[in-house]
């Protein structure tokens, strides 16, 4: 997960004074009522929430997470499922009904992993990473070492050829210098792309092994001092991760779209489309250095430098590398412990929060500190249930295993209950990590508002301003630079204007992908951070308790403070009259990503026109060395006429249909709701499905398990979100006639929307 960067809190105090200054007293924005609720409920609403912030305490969090990560934590490790039977027990404790519900999945663990450098400087890797002082967990035993799962096993030697961060541009700079990876062993930095994406296109170009460094320009001493001194990647750090080709599907890769349940069918181990061929390595920048002063060949382009004390060459080597990985391909458990409350009212309608609880090792940050976040809301609504409060609807707490891997529980568990799930589901709250810093929210644009509520309602810890007028602030840092990002200028003049924040959009890399890109259900992903140096021990030995409370959350008022936001949510959405959701922030944020679809086939259009021209004036660059010409470029195609017309008018007529039912929404809420409970039932219902009407059954173009047409994780990017994916993926591969077509596509999808939402408008019209 991405980190922001620190920024000096001086700085930081002088716009919160500024942006609060021009809100004036818009600490509720344009809408001061809580959305969902009639006023009186309001009351009753808020001081439900002072008695659940009342419970929490950061010394259980503290206590709990210096528990769960006391040894290795990885999926088929006996503490995996320590912790789960812990977490089952607190859960019955707190008065939940609570199981552990098991799914059986492909699991592969290293047998053997080996790295040597032959010829006349030979080096042998040490994969391992050695013990920190002061660091009590990190020379514990019981940890698999460092390892790449769903990478394929192999004993390969071959030559090494240095590959920048091994995406795909970087493969056409290599054929510009006549390099070719075919039958090498091809090492890449982290950064760039998801990890997955490094082997697959290795793997696509030939390559018969792959190795993955950090290297200290991106989480190392570059960035910061190296733990233990300060809190970034030591030499022999090493970042674990899975390869699985997850923008197909995530999950068991043996049970794509089905639950990995005892009786369910799985593929063959060859059959996988998520399984890679060659074998992959996560190596350590002490371990890659003897590698990279190996290279001969072009030195490599500046961009391509890192901060290693050495010389960049592209390669190829003049001695070989001989590596190894041997692997056990049997299944393993993962155990997800969930955990119900049944509505009073409306128990078919379910409320769903989740984190996961396996880690790579010890797991503090990723994931325990979302996880004992988890953990303080459940014993505080335990609380309140004892005390004779009961939620409306129902609640589901889940802790998922596997989601390292390749989010195996929460897909597994999505999988098995998937029809009950899109009958009932009406909310996913999803954590991960948590550290020091801001709010971070991405997810369904129709929960924009709610956020922005209970954002101002949550004090921030450090500045005692709330976590929304902080964020705020943030923003309009953020996209004050002339290098802000594109991005961070828009959320900057939106956080300016003073009405309701941004939240982001949601591609994968955590356990909510289930539920919104493959269910449809409304969904949500909360953490804290920016402020804490957690980013340099990501999936490594060093993420342990004794590194988080340096350089995490020390306090754990951070902990408790996305325990508020969480819960408050979780809260609200249990106990509203009507679903706290607002289809407008859905219609105004569709406007952008039409328009910037608009703005991608213009910028297209002029790079391939300003391609052709310097084709034409053979203009383009020479190597550094100019008795040694690069290549030129492919040239590209011609952008022929892109027609967007039907995604124009799908969301024109969808901001009239948006603005219908703000206006009967808001007429019913002036008069405190006052239905009946069987159309509060119905209206309820609908609200909650609306999301899956942004689903088609068909999925996206190559890969139909993902069937949101809004949101969904790049297939070039990994985590990273494609928004309107099926257009824009489109548009920049250059699949002229699939744009056009997924263009029509969506623009359906988008009028079946705007149709269920007439239909709820309809039904909040007191005529009906």
């Amino acid at each position: 997960m991405p980190l922001n960067k620190i920024r000096p809190l001086l700085t930081l105090a002088c716009m919160i004074a500024t942006c609060t200054a021009a809100a004036g007293s818009n600490v509720t924005h344009d809408d001061q009522a809580m959305l969902g609720f009639a006023p009186a409920n309001a009351a009753t609403q808020v001081s439900l929430e002072q008695r659940f912030d009342a419970q929490l305490d950061p010394a259980d969090q503290r206590r709990w997470m210096k528990q769960m990560s006391s040894e290795p934590n990885q999926v088929g490790s006996p503490h995996d499922k320590a912790n789960a039977e812990f977490m089952l027990k607190k859960f019955r404790e707190w008065g939940w009904d609570a199981h552990i519900e098991t799914f059986s999945v492909l699991y592969p663990t290293p047998k053997k992993v080996a790295l040597e450098l032959l010829g006349p400087h030979p080096f042998t890797a040490m994969l391992h990473e050695p013990p920190i002082p002061g660091d009590a967990t990190s020379d514990l035993p019981g940890a698999l070492p460092p390892y790449n799962v769903y990478g394929g096993d192999g004993d390969v030697t071959a030559e090494l050829v240095y590959v920048n961060q091994g995406m795909p541009d970087d493969y056409k700079e290599l054929a510009r210098r006549g390099i070719d990876v075919r039958g090498k062993i091809v090492i890449t930095r982290y950064g760039g792309g998801w990890r997955g994406l490094k082997p697959k296109l290795a793997q696509e170009h030939g390559a018969v092994g792959c190795l993955i460094y950090s290297d200290p320009h991106d989480d190392g001493y570059a960035q910061g001092d190296a733990y233990p001194k300060g809190g970034w990647r030591p030499a022999e750090g090493v970042q674990r991760g899975s390869v699985a080709d997850m923008q197909q599907y995530p999950g068991d890769p043996l049970t794509p779209g089905i639950g990995s349940t005892p009786g369910a069918k799985r593929l063959a181990i060859k059959d996988a489309k998520t399984l890679l061929k060659i074998p992959v390595l996560p190596i350590s920048y002490a371990d890659a250095t003897p590698l990279l002063r190996s290279l001969s060949g072009p030195v490599a382009p500046a961009s391509w430098r890192g901060s290693l004390p050495l010389t960049y060459h592209v390669g190829p080597s003049a001695a070989k590398a001989h590596m190894t990985v041997l692997s056990d391909w049997s299944q393993k458990p993962v155990y997800d412990v969930i955990a119900t409350i049944k509505g009073a009212t409306a128990p078919d309608q379910w409320i769903i929060r989740g984190n996961h609880h396996d880690g790579w090792v010890f797991g503090a940050w990723d994931p325990l500190a979302g996880n004992v976040a988890l953990l303080a809301e459940a014993k505080a609504i335990g609380a309140l249930v004892k005390q004779g409060w009961r939620p409306q609807r129902t609640l589901v707490y889940a802790s998922w295993d596997g989601e390292e891997p390749g989010l195996l529980g929460s897909t597994e568990w999505a999988e098995t209950h998937a029809k009950e799930l899109q009958a009932k589901a009406v909310l996913y709250v999803n954590s991960d990590t948590n550290g020091r810093g801001f709010l971070g929210a991405g997810g369904s644009h129709s929960l924009q508002h709610l956020v922005n509520q209970v954002a101002d309602g949550v004090t921030d810890p450090e500045t005692h301003v709330s976590v929304g007028e902080r964020l705020r602030a943030h923003m309009m840092v953020e996209g004050s630079g002339k290098d802000a990002r594109p991005d961070a200028k828009v959320n900057a003049k939106l956080a300016a204007a003073g009405g309701d924040l941004p939240i982001e959009a949601l591609g994968s890399g955590s356990d909510y992908s289930a539920f919104l890109e493959h269910l449809g259900i409304t969904t949500l992903d909360l953490g804290f951070g920016g402020e804490d140096d957690n980013g340099g021990i990501y999936h490594s030995r060093y993420d342990s308790f004794d590194h988080y409370i340096r350089f995490g959350d020390p306090t754990f008022e951070y902990g408790v403070a996305l325990s508020k936001v969480a819960g408050h949510i979780v809260l609200r959405m249990a106990d509203a009259n009507l679903l706290p959701l607002r289809f407008g922030d859905f219609s105004n944020t569709l406007d952008r990503y039409v328009g910037e679809l608009h703005q991608l086939v213009d910028s297209t259009r002029k790079a391939t026109a300003q391609q052709h021209r310097l084709l034409d004036m053979h203009a383009y660059a020479l190597d550094a060395d100019p008795t040694r010409p690069l290549a030129p470029p492919a040239r590209e195609s011609d952008v022929p006429a892109i027609d967007l017309a039907p995604l124009d008018q799908a969301a024109k007529q969808l901001d009239k249909s948006a603005q219908a039912f703000q206006a009967a929404y808001a007429r019913r809420a002036a008069a405190g709701f006052q239905l009946s409970a069987t159309q509060q039932e119905q209206i309820n219902q609908q609200m909650g499905h609306m999301e899956q009407a942004l689903t088609d059954a068909a999925g996206l173009p190559g890969r139909p398990w993902f069937k949101h047409f809004i949101y969904a994780p790049g297939m070039l990017t990994g985590y990273g979100v494609k928004t309107v994916p099926g257009v824009r993926e489109a548009i920049e591969a250059r699949r002229w006639d699939e744009a056009n077509r997924y263009a029509a596509i969506t623009a359906k999808v988008l009028d079946g929307y705007r149709a269920q939402l007439d239909r709820l408008t309809a039904m909040l019209n007191p005529s009906s």
